[in-house]
């Protein structure tokens, strides 16, 4: 799959790029999930948006938010991945541009994310530690993760 990223602030995303990202969200943690949750949370404007492109399809996406946003910390959020592409190895793709971009935009600091709890192994297998206990956010267990960049 030859996947084309871009990371855009809010701002520079086209009417059509909104449109394919929420409707990815959507289909993703909304239908799939089967989750009703409020997906639109005012943070979308303050954050940076990940999107990989097969073509003229959005199949994977991540919002990057600054510091104090979501945590503390920065943070990486909305990750996900369209049925389409799974077990091809872009989620790990779409994280690691992730991280990389989110260290580029918001200097080379740690990451907070709070990850859903079956995903908890692929996280530690790209460096994020667990930093708490299991909540339920939308009746889906959670937990803190973090990736640890040693302060000067």
């Amino acid at each position: 799959m030859d996947i084309r990223w871009n990371c855009k602030r809010y701002q520079e995303l086209s009417p059509e790029e909104i449109y394919q990202i929420f409707r990815l969200r959507s289909e993703v943690f909304v239908v799939e999930q089967n989750c009703v949750y409020l997906d639109l949370d005012n943070k979308d404007q303050e954050s940076w948006h990940v999107t990989g492109w097969n073509g003229n399809k959005l199949v994977a996406y991540t919002r990057l938010l600054p510091a104090g946003l979501a945590f503390e910390e920065p943070s990486i959020g909305r990750v996900c991945t369209s049925p389409s592409a799974r077990k091809s190895g872009i989620g790990r793709e779409l994280m690691n541009y992730s991280m990389k971009k989110t260290m580029e935009i918001f200097g080379k600091r740690s990451i907070r994310i709070g990850a859903q709890l079956y995903l908890k192994f692929f996280y530690e297998s790209l460096g994020f530690v667990p930093t708490g206990d299991i909540y339920l956010e939308d009746n889906i267990k959670h937990i803190e993760m973090i990736f640890p960049i040693l302060e000067n």
